[in-house]
């Protein structure tokens, strides 16, 4: 208790400019309040106590930063990659700075627990200098010649590019988006998700302090409704990153298409774990439980599908069972916290009806299942295994999003492939198997953009991270997040007198 009495008092010194001042928008390279004047309120999942008076943007807002980002492109995109590598290193340079007042603003609003994200200003200032030194090189090209003929290819940013993110680990997934489009060369407006947008409005205040140009990268508060909308309707912006649900993507795909622009979506998922009984049982184990109950579960990588093969089924959900039991659900800021609140009592709804709807529907609760009394009386709720499943019940096929585990059984390696697949989604998946040829096999035939075999979701910045089916559209990481920033340009030149048809 000490040390979460110490965190508390450490707390409360960050959110004291928080509480006094607001979250408010940022244009220009000013902050400002909505045109409006409107305000929302920022509640802490912790004790559904009030946190901040948020700006409401609308579309005067997104108007004005669209604006500003516009009027800040050429200048930007003109700038050399090796003078936006040393700004994005100082950004990453003054993450670090803010490392721990990031950690617990991040607890607060959004009830992640700290062991978790006292890691998400490192991973943050990660991806901006990965991406500040790939800046240098992102217009690089190819040479491609043919008889006669001289191709050179070149890649420029798109322009001013709109990035929506989400509740459930802000920062980092802002970083994760952001950074790149500025090293592209491409100018920014960011709308945070509503339920969790105080470190959106200090992140950005990091840029502008490390050297950003005015105008490169707004940030506007808003809903979805009318700030999102506007957003991804406005005829400056170029190109639209969302991470969210599946069916907010399709939304935004509507919304946005007499423009024309391009997406780059990260959606949902319903990810599978196949564990078969040659496997590292209890390495598997323990990815799976890290997969699904780690940032309460709020994550579109979770293994939130338990496969496991018949004949060590039972024993297998014995042990998880007992497991997660022992799971400490508690105040996030308290260094033993596992799980904390989740995000909102609308969100907290959602999920204590999806627990009760698998009881319905005739999985067997195994472990957790009901609201926990946390401190502070927020939206806490105990993680829970749910077994006996089948892939019909709707505990298995919708994105819950919380502390929920899905478990079913399988009998043969097909069988196991076709559960696997039998899903709108199609993010992420995981499998364990001694068998390297079955490894290959199985992977080669699951439906998923990305795929971990003997490990958990361990990523390398270099490799494309992104779904199929209703999962999304597009890949990040490495040269893949350029290709959705810049837009590529072929120049041919004749190195011969060739034989141009004379018509008229």
């Amino acid at each position: 208790m000490e040390n979460l009495q110490t965190n508390l008092q450490k707390l409360d010194h960050y959110l004291e400019s928080v509480r006094k001042s607001g979250v408010s928008n940022y244009i220009n390279g000013e902050s400002r309040q909505a045109i409006s004047g409107e305000q929302f309120e920022t509640i802490s999942p912790v004790d559904l106590k009030p946190l901040a008076r948020v700006a409401r943007g609308d579309a005067r807002d997104i108007d004005l930063a669209a604006k500003a980002a516009k009027a800040a492109q050429p200048e930007w995109a003109a700038m050399s990659g090796v003078q936006r590598q040393k700004i994005l290193h100082r950004v990453a340079d003054g993450i670090v700075a803010h490392a721990e007042e990031i950690a617990f603003l991040e607890c607060i609003d959004t009830g992640q627990a700290l062991r978790f994200m006292s890691k998400a200003a490192i991973r943050g200032a990660e991806n901006f200098r990965y991406f500040a030194d790939k800046a240098p090189s992102a217009r690089n090209g190819l040479s491609l010649p043919t008889t006669g003929q001289a191709n050179i290819t070149t890649r420029y940013p798109v322009g001013p590019v709109g990035v929506i993110t989400p509740w459930n680990t802000p920062f980092m997934l802002s970083t994760w988006k952001i950074a790149p489009a500025l090293a592209a060369g491409c100018t920014v407006i960011h709308k945070p998700a509503e339920f969790s947008p105080v470190t959106a409005s200090l992140l950005v205040r990091i840029a502008a302090d490390a050297g950003l140009p005015p105008g490169v990268w707004n940030v506007v508060n808003g809903f979805g409704e009318d700030a999102g909308a506007a957003l991804t309707q406005h005829p400056d912006v170029k190109a639209i990153a969302f991470v969210g649900e599946s069916r907010t993507g399709s939304m935004i795909m509507k919304q946005a298409a007499d423009s024309l622009k391009r997406f780059h979506f990260e959606l949902g998922g319903k990810n599978p774990v196949i564990v078969f009984k040659d496997a590292d049982l209890e390495r598997a184990a323990d990815a799976a439980l890290f997969m699904i109950y780690s940032l309460n579960g709020e994550r579109c990588t979770s293994s939130s599908r338990l496969l496991v093969e018949a004949e060590i089924y039972d024993s297998f959900m014995a042990t998880l069972a007992e497991r997660v039991k022992a799971i400490r659900v508690g105040h996030p800021l308290d260094p033993e916290t596992v799980i904390g609140p989740l995000v909102h009592p609308v969100h907290e709804k959602k999920v204590l009806e999806y627990i009760e709807i698998g009881k319905a529907d005739g999985a067997r609760i195994a472990a957790g299942g009901k609201k926990h009394a946390g401190p502070g009386g927020g939206c806490y709720v105990e993680p829970t295994l749910f077994t006996h499943a089948s892939n019909t019940m709707r505990v298995a096929r919708e994105e819950i999003f919380g502390p929920v585990l899905t478990a079913i059984p399988f009998s043969s390696e097909d069988e196991a492939v076709s559960i696997a697949n039998d899903t709108p989604y199609g993010l992420a998946a995981y499998l364990w198997t001694s068998d390297v040829t079955r490894a290959f096999r199985v992977s080669e035939k699951i439906e998923a953009g990305m795929i971990w075999v003997n490990s958990e979701n361990v990523r390398h910045l270099d490799t494309p991270f992104g779904g199929v089916k209703a999962s999304g559209i597009g890949r990040d990481g490495g040269d893949w997040s350029f290709d959705f920033y810049m837009e590529t340009k072929n120049v041919s030149f004749a190195t011969t007198t060739h034989h141009i048809p004379r018509l008229g």
